[in-house]
């Protein structure tokens, strides 16, 4: 046996033995290289796992106190009420080609067109006035501190009705729904329908007011003037002006058409608890997780520093 070694190492000789003796002392090292991952998994399930209670803890107070704000937290309702713009009767062919006469007379026979509506609903002027008619600067500002000391005014329950009142409008169907969002059910519903039944009726009586201004306008225009084409003309443009009125006097929905009036939510709009629940506990374990690789590291360094 000893004979066969002794003519093994001489048939490779000195630097074959070198080769082998430098693999078996390079061997150990190259099995840690293989399993790196596996180990700093295992290390990152380890110190999981033994800060497991500090994650609990965390976890837990964290959604103790999501449900306890869910609970006692300012519940608020919405309540949606569907427009539609209302049908406004193209004037006739013949009245329409005496715009240009009848802009010089200075009478108006366009109308103010379909987006008029829709931009006096979101305008701050008509939340004004809504706020002024209907009282609701108590109402808005009872809970609201002044931020540098003066009295509130219109200017802050504006402000504030600005937060609870959204317009949204559909491209595609033209359908408009004025939303009101409020700390009770029934006053949110109750505001939705009276916004559109005031916008309404203000649109109304400028239509009414402007058609009887033209009215009484060419009537003394035509009773001045001798000239027979002119009379005649303003007799059309008269006759458009009259149909106007009779279409205000007789149309309560005069701009918005109400399709879903708005009545009191069964359900709140906020606060949603569960997802409040759900997403405070995520939040916990998060911050649970995070609580401990921070000790950890901190523990690592104070290592070096001690020895």
């Amino acid at each position: 046996m000893a004979a066969r070694a002794a003519a093994c190492l001489k048939a490779t000789g000195f630097g074959g033995v070198s080769a082998i003796i430098q693999r078996m002392n390079d061997a150990p090292n190259s099995l840690p290289q293989a399993y790196d991952d596996e180990i700093d998994l295992w290390e990152l399930w380890d110190t999981v796992w033994s800060g497991r209670w500090l994650i609990i803890a965390i976890t837990a107070l964290f959604a103790v106190g999501g449900v306890a704000y869910a609970l006692v937290a300012q519940e608020w309702w919405r309540a949606d009420v569907v427009l539609a713009p209302a049908d406004k009767k193209a004037l006739p062919g013949a009245l329409s080609q005496l715009g240009g006469l009848a802009s010089l007379a200075g009478v108006n026979i366009g109308g103010g067109g379909d987006q008029e509506p829709l931009a006096v609903l979101r305008s701050k002027g008509f939340a004004r006035e809504f706020i002024t008619e209907q009282n609701l600067m108590p109402v808005l500002l009872k809970d609201v501190k002044s931020s540098d000391g003066k009295p509130l005014d219109i200017r802050d329950a504006l402000r504030e009705f600005e937060k609870v009142r959204s317009v949204s409008d559909d491209k595609k169907t033209g359908l408009v729904t004025l939303g009101i969002r409020w700390k009770d059910p029934e006053t949110a519903a109750n505001w939705a329908n009276l916004m559109v039944q005031r916008l309404n009726s203000r649109l109304r009586s400028q239509a009414l007011a402007e058609s009887q201004r033209n009215v009484d306008f060419l009537q003394k225009e035509m009773a001045a003037t001798s000239v027979v084409s002119l009379q005649q003309s303003m007799g059309r443009v008269l006759e458009g002006e009259m149909q106007k009125l009779m279409l205000a006097r007789g149309n309560e929905q005069f701009a918005f058409k109400v399709i879903d009036p708005a009545t009191p939510p069964k359900q709140r709009d906020a606060p949603k608890r569960a997802l409040v629940a759900i997403v405070a506990t995520l939040a916990g374990g998060f911050l649970g997780l995070l609580a401990v690789f921070l000790r950890k590291a901190i523990r690592e360094r104070r290592r070096p520093a001690a020895g």
